[in-house]
């Protein structure tokens, strides 16, 4: 269409779009329209949510010295269950906005094609996206028109944070790790887990990770378990890092659903009724405000999911020192055994995230097929650079 022709698709420049792509945010929301609306305030980078990814390009499409739509995409080496060979270089696309006054004129589909031709010329085996479940438009234009296929669906986790005291069972010990005692046990125990990052030791050691923690019960004389490669093992323990997302990006909700609201209202009223009842209060997400990620969540004995629970709450009482931290958020495989454990609220949670996968080589057609037959329910990866 001639439309379309007028259009340049190109890579972001800094220096002239950034107040643009300001712009195009601002007017473009990320949820489902009918529901909610949450703004992301990327306190003047746009670039931030993959700039700490090891390659990463933006692109946009900019018309009549507009910016009208805009896609990122990042590109790093996990693991995949495809033996023999079980490592591949995989594209992350994220962030595909049009803005509302140009959409279904197929920009989407050519910034879409044009992040898979960057993939391709840095030799990407596979590109994925992820979406939620019920977005009807970003599945059928990347399922039914672009050729992916649904992957995987895993379940993000969301809790506000609660600011009551926290208080850990006594015969549970937590303890913080050093980067490289953290990387070992990375390597050790989830390098066999899907999508777990051939480069774990950036992320442990990026400003952005607070730290991983490990917690065990007492068994006797606990005093030499070390968690390192000569250290003792415990029967029963787990672990979890912490990612500070808000370093990079505040989030803002507009338009709550009544139940948040009614929610909102209904716990003040409650506690200055009865105050000894102590509910959480729903935290104000109508300011910007940040959250943690727990990344890298593990456990292994009879109870680590007790061990992940006080993990989880032990993350909250950190947060609660943080100035805007408002949520605890996770992304877990939909299967993981670990799941039933995470504090959540299902008002603010997705029960089921939408992966979606594309093979970029011929070689990967037929590995793609055994990839997306049947869904494991073993653990997901979830890499906190691609939150």
């Amino acid at each position: 269409m001639a439309f379309d022709e007028k259009i340049e698709i190109r890579s972001y420049n800094g220096e002239i779009d950034r107040v643009r792509m300001e712009d195009l945010e601002r007017r473009c929301e990320v949820g489902p329209a009918e529901h909610v609306f949450l703004f992301t305030d990327t306190m003047g980078d746009p670039i931030c949510r993959i700039r700490n990814s090891p390659m990463f390009n933006m692109l946009v499409a900019e018309l009549n010295n507009e910016i009208v739509g805009v896609i990122q995409g990042s590109i790093k080496v996990v693991t995949v269950q495809n033996p023999p060979k079980n490592l591949a270089k995989i594209g992350y696309i994220l962030g595909l906005r049009v803005s509302p006054q140009h959409r279904r004129k197929g920009i989407g589909s050519r910034l879409v094609h044009h992040i898979e031709e960057w993939f391709i010329s840095n030799q990407v085996d596979y590109a994925y996206m992820a979406t939620e479940k019920d977005n009807a438009a970003s599945v059928k234009l990347f399922v039914n028109k672009l050729g992916y296929v649904k992957f995987r669906t895993p379940a993000i986790l969301v809790h506000p944070v609660d600011h009551r005291p926290f208080s850990g069972p006594s015969n549970v010990e937590i303890v913080k790790l050093k980067i490289d005692q953290a990387e070992l046990l990375y390597r050790n125990f989830m390098s066999s887990t899907e999508f777990f990052p051939h480069d774990m030791d950036k992320i442990l050691k990026n400003k952005l990770s607070l730290g991983t923690w490990v917690a065990y019960l007492h068994e006797g004389d606990s005093s030499g378990y070390q968690f390192s490669e000569d250290g003792r093992i415990p029967n029963s323990w787990a672990m979890l890092s912490v990612w500070n997302s808000g370093e990079l990006f505040k989030l803002r909700i507009e338009k709550p659903p009544l139940s948040c609201f009614l929610h909102s209202k209904g716990t003040r009223v409650l506690n200055r009724v009865l105050p000894f009842i102590k509910v959480p209060l729903m935290p104000d997400f109508f300011n910007p405000f940040g959250f943690y990620f727990m990344y890298g969540l593990y456990g292994e004995g009879p109870s680590s999911g007790k061990l992940v629970k006080t993990l989880c709450k032990f993350v909250h009482s950190m947060a609660k020192e943080s100035r805007d931290c408002k949520i605890i958020v996770t992304e877990i495989g939909g299967g993981d055994k670990l799941k039933s454990y995470i504090p959540h609220w299902n008002l603010l949670s997705c029960p089921k995230d939408l992966w979606c996968i594309k093979a970029l080589k011929n070689e990967g057609t037929n590995t793609l097929q055994e990839l997306t037959k049947d869904s494991p329910t073993g653990a997901l990866f979830v890499d906190p650079r691609e939150v």
